[in-house]
């Protein structure tokens, strides 16, 4: 029996769609999306929050790992390691649209809050880098600790925070001039840095050290240092409720996401996801958490209420970063 289809036939696309198509039905413009990088398969994974499904897949270039999002909400920028560049993606036609140097090995991408500016970790040059985005011209690139990897500026946008692995530390640089502030020490082997919902605090997740550390953005001085479940498990991504009440942590040896309340200071929950859960992201009203876990090739859907885990949506190779798109 012939397959054999007319040209005004919706099978190919629905096929297409199935599979993840790099040529995708554009989304509507009130639709949410979810990002997920891939680093093994140099795609973004465009995920529909509505039905939890991939809509769409995107060829970007090698090795994507961090993602950040213009403040309109038109562009996303993906960090692309083995390109020593930022990728730029027009989100209403999900296509990767150009790229921009970023320095020796980009690891994770944030934007300064008028969105004119992105910083980068070069993690095997250590340094920290800026980049105009009008322009794509680099503004400085400054030596910080050994291994940069997260990174996050203030939510006044005067300082860039860049934690290095190696080293143990977080550097604040002066977000205009690149020049560093000061050297903070945290716990082993830090990975994100994160900003509580008050722009107050930021808290900095210790893999190895199996804590996290508290820095007041003011003074940059640490006011507390606390384990995560007495120190044996070992965090790695943060998010904040958007009330500031709670924190979410994904804990990639141990394949779960703790809950911290903050208020308490302590964990009150722990709910066991995919293998190597990493990238982590919050729908705006708080609902719905997603982790993306590495090993699974799968981004969990978590209720953040009940805090259990109601879907899993397959996706690339080796998923890495989550971005929410509202």
């Amino acid at each position: 029996m012939s397959l054999a289809r007319s040209p005004r036939s919706p099978l190919p696309l629905l096929v297409a769609l199935a599979f993840g198509s790099a040529v995708p039905r554009p989304p509507r413009a009130s639709d949410p999306l979810l990002y997920c990088s891939n680093e093994r398969s140099n795609t973004i994974s465009v995920i529909s929050p509505r039905t939890d499904t991939v809509i769409a897949t995107i060829p970007v270039g090698k090795r994507p790992r961090g993602m950040t999002l213009s403040p309109d909400r038109r562009t996303a920028y993906v960090a692309l390691g083995e390109d020593d560049a930022v990728g730029v993606i027009d989100v209403a036609k999900a296509r990767m649209t150009r790229t921009v140097p970023a320095g020796r090995d980009p690891e994770l991408v944030a934007r300064s809050p008028d969105g004119k500016t992105l910083y980068v970790s070069n993690e095997e040059i250590a340094h920290a880098s800026a980049i105009d985005v009008a322009t794509g011209r680099m503004l400085f690139s400054t030596p910080v600790g050994v291994e940069p990897e997260g990174i996050g500026v203030s939510p006044d946008g005067s300082k860039v925070y860049v934690t290095a692995e190696t080293s143990s530390t977080v550097s604040v640089l002066d977000a205009r001039s690149g020049r560093v502030l000061r050297t903070i020490r945290v716990g082993e082997n830090p990975r994100t840095v994160a900003f509580t919902p008050d722009g107050r605090r930021a808290y900095v997740t210790a893999e190895a050290g199996g804590n996290v550390t508290v820095v007041d953005v003011a003074t940059d001085s640490v006011v507390d240092q606390f384990a995560i479940r007495d120190g044996k498990t070992k965090p790695v991504r943060i998010a904040f409720s958007p009330d500031g009440r709670y924190a979410y942590l994904t804990e990639g040896a141990a394949g779960t996401v703790s809950v911290l309340d903050l208020t308490a200071g302590k964990v009150i929950d722990t709910i066991p996801v995919g293998q190597r859960p990493w990238g982590l992201a919050l729908s705006p009203d708080g609902r719905r958490l997603y982790t993306a876990d590495g090993r699974s090739n799968q981004v969990s859907v978590i209720d953040a209420e009940a805090r259990k885990v109601l879907a899993t949506i397959p996706v690339g190779d080796r998923p890495n970063d989550l971005l929410y798109i509202p």
